[in-house]
Formats: structure tokens, sequence, C-alpha cells
């Protein structure tokens, strides 16, 4: 079976893509991305999910661009519910991509994530699969997580810190912020 798999980052994808060549299924990587923001960012994960398709034969299709503006725009109304937005449109497009191409199936490395509403991916990748007439591949990889974590550590990778959106990276900063401020609190100091 040829299945195309959308890659969210080289870290969440290892694990899942050695999982399916296992299984004997022939994996094509997909990167769309256009809620990673911002730049710098977009360019190391791509970058890093390059040079692991290099140095393990994988077959890697680059779709879409970096795009702020659009992203943001889809978003703007509904900052909370932008999830289901960003998983729903990675979603069409590798379903769209995968019937357009040929593909038998098609998954995603979001489902390795302990952090991403992982019914919402797979509700999202049934529905694209459903509208584009390509089967969507369901795997729950999130027993995957640590061991993929650590092989990318002990390949270099880089690791990002974040979910990808520039509101995913706001959040992780207020949280640290209310950590320390909570800390200063308990401890009787002034923030």
């Amino acid at each position: 079976m040829n299945t195309l798999m959308h890659i969210c980052c080289a870290p969440c994808a290892n694990r899942p893509i050695a999982q399916l060549r296992e299984e004997g299924l022939s994996v094509t990587g997909f990167w769309f991305n256009p809620n990673i923001h911002p730049y710098t960012e977009y360019q190391a994960r791509k970058h890093t999910l390059e040079t692991y398709a290099r140095d393990t034969g994988l077959k890697l299709v680059v779709g879409g661009s970096y795009d702020l503006r659009g992203f943001v725009s889809a978003v703007a109304g509904d900052i909370g519910g932008r999830c289901a937005y960003c998983y729903r449109t990675r979603m069409e497009a590798a379903a769209r991509y995968a019937a357009g191409n040929g593909y038998d199936s098609f998954t995603t490395s979001l489902l390795i994530s302990p952090y991403q509403n992982h019914q919402a991916i797979a509700a999202a990748g049934a529905e694209m699969g459903e509208k584009y007439g390509v089967a969507f591949l369901y795997r729950d990889f999130r027993p995957l997580f640590q061991e993929g974590q650590a092989y990318a550590r002990e390949h270099g990778f880089y690791m990002q810190k974040y979910c990808g959106c520039i509101f995913s990276e706001e959040e992780r900063y207020m949280a640290a912020k209310w950590k320390k401020r909570e800390r200063s609190h308990r401890g009787g100091e002034k923030s």
C-alpha cells in the first residue's frame, strides 16, 4: 500500500514512519504546515525534516509555503478554535494530494502527540478522506511518542518547544510567566 504521511516535524514522524514501513507500507512524506510561525521556526522544522528524509530514503513532497497572513486571517475570528481549523486544513491538503496523485491512503504524524486533540485529528482525517475519496489510515501512534523523542535527540534533530502557531507560542510563554509569578508569591517575593 502506498501511503502519504502528512508530517508536522521530524521528531514526531520518525517512529510512525518506521512502524508503517515495518508493516510493509510504502510511505511518502508530505510537508504542509502553514500554521507554523515565525518564519525561522517554519524553516528549522522543514530543514530538519528534509535532512531526515534524505538520510532515511524517504520521498518527501513539500506542499504549500510559509503563510502567516493567511493562517492568522483564517483564525482571527476564533483564536480559541484555531486547532480545529489547523487540523482540517492540513488533513484536507494531504487528502487532496493523496487522491490526486494515486496514493491508496494518507495519515499524519500529528497522531503521535499526547499534546494534540487526537480525536479531532482523526475526525478531520476521516472527513477529508471521505471528501476526496481516499482512505484515511488511522493509527494511534501515541505509544511511540517517547521513543520518537529519544530518536530525535540521539540524531540531533531540531526539537521545537511549542505546537507551531504563534498563539501556541504565546500560551507557552504566558504559562511560564504565570508559573514564575506563582512561585514568587508562594516564596513571599514580589514580581
